[in-house]
């Protein structure tokens, strides 16, 4: 039985579509016993995962480098594992395994890491496109070919259905009504943020279609969120009032969430919910949402992807050309009433 140390990622969404690594070295080794080290907002993530048996927290801040704090914390971890997987690319993010005398390290080069990784991996971009192919392929022998996407084990969160409840009944959300979840925030910046008077137009039409709409989202998101209620009166804002573990549940609730690409689409598309997802500055052929009934908008626009955070050109067509009328279009086509189950 072998003892693996993930280092995780520090984003929601990269979190998410760890799940598939974790899902691999469980089908190679169905007794192995997986630990992943990440920052601890993401335990509700992890905890949701059945091939996931210990969240440890990083105690340590993205960008910070402490390096006591990284040696106590790899000081408690010596001898607990035979081989750990670092998925993000920094150079810090490896210190902890090298320093615990994990045996086996594996990840990709980069930021001169050649003493801290002993399976150090040449990232070809060109056979693997997708993030999550290059996720994957970290659980593979060095020597496999580039995993396909549909060879992949997609991300399937397990939903606490108490706490699913619980949370519903005191936020104003009635499961028993078709419920469509907006989520207009994005992390990475205002260029992958469709407008906020878009998901207004499109709230008011699914409200007087008879659905229920709630806003997710952090704290960060209520400025937006005040922007489209006030626009759109009777939707149910839960920017800032559930924790991360509670919106993973309620979005299981959604027969529609219409997102940017950002970390709650990839939350949504492994609760099951159908998702429609809105690209702007970023790519639906990098990062697309792993759901086989999702549905992805992005214009074909000579700027885009840009990648940037802000739009370069400052007019920002690549989301305000998505109209309210197309989104609600792919909400009536696909079949959303019938209750969850």
């Amino acid at each position: 039985m072998s003892r693996i140390l993930v280092v995780g990622p520090s984003w929601v969404g990269d979190m998410v579509m760890a799940q598939t690594l974790f899902k691999l070295l469980r089908r190679e080794d169905p007794d192995c016993r997986i630990s992943v080290l990440a920052p601890a907002w993401s335990a509700p993530v992890t905890r949701r995962m059945p091939e996931v048996e210990e969240s440890i927290a990083m105690p340590v801040g993205h960008g910070r480098l402490e390096i006591g704090a990284r040696w106590r914390l790899a000081r408690s971890l010596r001898g607990r594992f035979d081989r750990a997987i670092v998925l993000p690319g920094s150079f810090k993010s490896a210190l902890v395994p090298w320093l615990a005398g994990v045996p086996g390290r594996t990840g990709y080069t980069g930021e001169q890491r050649y003493g801290l990784l002993n399976d150090r991996r040449v990232l070809d971009k060109d056979a693997m496109p997708l993030h999550l192919q290059r996720v994957a392929a970290l659980a593979l022998p060095a020597e496999a070919p580039a995993p396909s996407l549909e060879d992949l084990p997609w991300p399937a969160l397990v939903v606490d259905s108490g706490e699913r409840d619980a949370a519903a009944k005191r936020l104003g959300v009635d499961p028993r009504q078709p419920l469509v979840a907006l989520c207009p925030g994005a992390e990475f910046g205002p260029a992958k943020q469709w407008p906020a008077a878009h998901f207004a137009a499109l709230a008011r039409a699914q409200l007087d279609a008879g659905r229920q709409v709630a806003i997710f989202g952090s704290a960060n998101d209520a400025a937006v969120a005040a922007e489209i209620r006030e626009a759109a009166p009777g939707v149910i804002d839960l920017t800032g009032k559930t924790s991360l573990g509670e919106a993973i549940d309620l979005l299981s609730l959604a027969r529609h969430v219409v997102t940017n690409d950002s970390g709650l689409m990839h939350v949504a598309a492994a609760t099951g919910s159908h998702v429609v997802a809105l690209y702007g500055s970023s790519s639906d052929d990098y990062t697309p949402p792993l759901h086989t009934g999702a549905h992805r908008i992005a214009l074909d626009l000579d700027c885009r992807p840009c990648f940037q955070r802000h739009c370069p050109l400052g007019h920002l067509n690549c989301l305000n050309g998505i109209s309210p009328e197309r989104v609600g279009a792919l909400l009536s086509e696909t079949p959303a009433d019938a209750l969850p189950a």
